[in-house]
């Protein structure tokens, strides 16, 4: 097992930790629900340093990334950052990424943990253009600081207006006396915030001082189970739950990253699948009766014949409720429709919704 940069940090505040996806992380520290509360009301930090960083530079950069991934990254400009997806040849998805754009010809691709590797051996057999590729994944570290404090709580250690950076947006600049941060508004909780960027040696002064400085906030550290929790309330995929090598962009909703004003892996295939519309989409849906909803559970129609699965499922503490999303045939993704978890030996009632589940 890896360990972060603060993995002793993390013990020292009592942190249960757990293998994800090759690393030593904390899933949490005095209880989902309770740091759950703090990012949907206050402010709280999350040490995702187990995500992968690529920098893909060169005058072909750009044909590198257009070529890989869904969306349409022509449309960056410098500051900006955009959710994507790598395709495979098959329908399927490679991994879902976020690309900064740096400068002119350098771009930052940030992957999920567990498809370091594989991502980085996909792009790399595409690179016929002879993009420049550097795998930063063990030099750098993440934090997210995220809640609605979250801007005023950070003010006093940035000369930057945190307030001025707009969601999906970036800025390098100073934060608790490190020059040369990322300072992102990318977040995954939908409870505002944003992300910083920083080298291994520099984390541990930057979360020192971003706790001294919420102090007054109610600053608190929050695990992984909570950052599911936040995430899913919002309807956002997980790689390997809700979107995988065999799910496509349009049957996962994600048809709004998926541009076809240029050629991609796959694209014409994707395209198609779109004009005709797919056989099954991801939907999310409420529980009607009281029950949780866990990754793997049967959805059944009223007749009790399966018809999907559960992909993610939570009882939502910001709700009260058993929520999840989960593949279906078209024909029961319409909202309102009705279906049936199955859940041990009952059958219970859930209705599909429009996401997100929180409002907020």
């Amino acid at each position: 097992m890896k360990n972060t940069a603060l993995t002793e940090t993390h013990i020292a505040l009592g942190a249960k930790l757990v293998p994800f996806a090759g690393f030593n992380m904390p899933v949490q520290y005095e209880g989902v629900n309770s740091e759950h509360e703090t990012v949907r009301n206050t402010v709280g930090v999350f040490d995702v340093s187990h995500m992968g960083e690529f920098l893909i530079e060169g005058e072909h950069a750009l044909d590198l990334i257009q070529k890989v991934s869904s969306n349409d990254a022509s449309k960056l400009t410098i500051g900006k950052a955009q959710y994507s997806c790598l395709p495979n040849e098959d329908g399927g998805i490679v991994d879902d990424l976020i690309i900064y754009k740096i400068k002119e010809d350098t771009y930052l691709l940030v992957v999920n943990a567990s498809n370091i590797e594989k991502d980085w051996n996909w792009i790399s057999s595409k690179n016929d253009v002879g993009a420049t590729m550097r795998n930063l994944s063990n030099d750098y570290s993440l934090l997210a600081i995220q809640g609605p404090k979250a801007i005023e709580a950070m003010q006093s250690i940035t000369s930057h207006d945190l307030s001025a950076i707009k969601f999906y947006n970036f800025i390098v600049g100073d934060f608790a006396g490190i020059d040369h941060v990322i300072i992102s508004a990318t977040g995954y909780t939908g409870s505002g915030g944003f992300e910083i960027y920083c080298k291994n040696s520099e984390v541990k002064q930057i979360w020192d001082k971003v706790f001294e400085a919420g102090a007054d906030y109610g600053i608190k550290p929050i695990g992984l189970a909570a950052r599911d929790t936040l995430r899913l309330e919002m309807g956002y995929c997980l790689y390997g739950n809700d979107i995988d090598d065999t799910t496509s962009p349009i049957e996962a909703g994600l048809g709004w990253i998926t541009k076809f004003t240029k050629d991609f892996t796959n694209s014409e295939a994707l395209k198609s699948e779109k004009e005709h519309g797919p056989k099954r989409k991801l939907i999310a849906f409420e529980l009607d009766e009281r029950g949780i909803p866990r990754q793997g559970y049967d959805i059944v129609d009223h007749n009790g014949q399966k018809i999907g699965v559960v992909t993610s499922g939570t009882m939502s503490p910001s709700l009260g409720k058993g929520i999840g999303l989960g593949y279906v045939p078209t024909i029961f993704s319409d909202v309102n429709s009705k279906i049936n978890i199955q859940i041990r030996k009952n059958a219970v009632p859930a209705t599909v919704i429009k996401l997100p589940f929180y409002k907020g």
